[in-house]
């Protein structure tokens, strides 16, 4: 396929910049008036798409099973489409607090740091991105608090943007660690930083940014699909006898790289690392072999997930790294049913959406989303999308 088929108008105002809250206003003894901003990160839309009829749910139904207009399924309602016996599988990758913000030696300017991976315990030894990078050479020091104890030096160029950077700091490892990522923010994408009034992320981010399940640090970007899920649903799930299986893929900022080739079979995605265990192919295998449905909760389980399927349809036992590029057409191997987040034009994450579900009914739902009012991006609206 052609990037240009991935094309249409996102309003700006369509572009998700915190998760989905509501405010409530209230009156204190003193008759004084305060306003409350509740965030509710399973009371976003869903749309459902049924691959195989074609048929688009959007409003929730009355007793007689008709759609009640105007009001619109909530991402609570996923379970309504699934039975005890279903198996969802999640991403659980940890988000750590990779945007950092500091000052260069002598000249005082001010610099972004963005840290990707650690490449030496040892040496403290980590590989990021810097902002601008114009003014950032090897042999320069940054230093990202008052004090300057956390110091680090420039000590290789990698990419046009990229740094080799290794941190002064005299502790164990896990101090520095801790000490790092407290100078941190969450890593928000840019276009979320970018259109903020503040232009920073929030101290609430660092919850909100992060699924309820996460365990495995390492991504410096949410598997946003899972930012759905509240403690309350993941409760739901359990009381109704559907299965959670887990798989870890720490989400990179390729999933965000601009594509500079028309045609798709050109581009080339970052590497990811992935670990796939044995105990997460036992119980989806069981689901598959018994007839029940497969949920991939995200792109990036389904990028997992098709990386380590094997010919017979199973889930294999997998650890390294996938740089697996899903767009149309593609034979998915392994789930059954998928749900993400709507994206943006030319992301390859509706790419991955558009090939699960097919090119043209994924691109008629985003259409419906557009004109619904539908909110895009990681912290947007969802698509669930069914083998019926």
């Amino acid at each position: 396929m052609k990037l240009s088929q991935f094309k249409f108008n996102l309003n700006k105002e369509q572009v998700a910049l915190y998760p989905h809250n509501f405010t409530r206003e209230f009156t204190n003894d003193d008759g004084t008036k305060e306003t409350l901003k509740v965030t509710r990160r399973d009371e976003s839309r869903l749309m459902v798409l049924h691959k195989k009829s074609g048929q688009i749910d959007m409003f929730k139904k009355d007793a007689d099973g008709k759609p009640i207009e105007g009001e619109y399924l909530d991402f609570r309602n996923i379970l309504d489409y699934f039975d005890e016996g279903d198996t969802f599988v999640f991403n659980d990758t940890k988000v750590f607090p990779a945007r950092l913000y500091g000052t260069k030696e002598k000249t005082d300017a001010k610099i972004e740091v963005f840290l990707l991976r650690e490449l030496n315990e040892e040496m403290r030894l980590w590989d990021v991105l810097v902002e601008p990078a114009r003014k950032i050479r090897i042999g320069n020091k940054l230093f990202f608090d008052e004090t300057s104890t956390m110091v680090a030096e420039v000590i290789d160029n990698t990419t046009s943007r990229g740094r080799t950077l290794r941190f002064l700091y005299d502790c164990d490892h896990d101090e520095f660690r801790n000490d790092l990522f407290a100078l941190g923010e969450s890593p928000l994408p840019r276009y979320i930083i970018d259109n903020r009034e503040s232009n920073h992320a929030t101290p609430e981010d660092l919850e909100d940014f992060q699924t309820v399940y996460a365990k495995n640090e390492g991504a410096v970007t949410a598997p946003a699909t899972g930012l759905h899920f509240s403690r309350e649903l993941m409760k739901r799930i359990e009381i109704r006898g559907i299965n959670d299986a887990y798989i870890t893929l720490h989400c990179g900022l390729g999933n965000f790289n601009p594509i500079e080739v028309e045609d798709l079979t050109k581009h080339k995605m970052d590497s990811e690392q992935m670990v796939i265990t044995a105990e997460a192919c036992e119980l989806v295998n069981k689901t598959k072999k018994s007839g029940h449905h497969v949920l991939a909760v995200g792109t990036s389980v389904v990028k997992a997930t098709e990386t380590a399927v094997g010919t017979d349809g199973m889930l294999k036992e997998y650890s390294g790294w996938t740089n697996r590029f899903i767009f149309p057409p593609f034979d998915f191997g392994l789930a059954d049913c998928m749900v993400a987040n709507f994206y943006h034009p030319y992301s390859t994450l509706l790419m991955s959406t558009a090939a699960f579900g097919g090119y043209d009914a994924v691109m008629e739902c985003y259409k419906i989303a557009l004109a619904n009012g539908y909110m895009f991006g990681c912290y947007g609206d969802s698509l669930l999308i069914l083998n019926d």
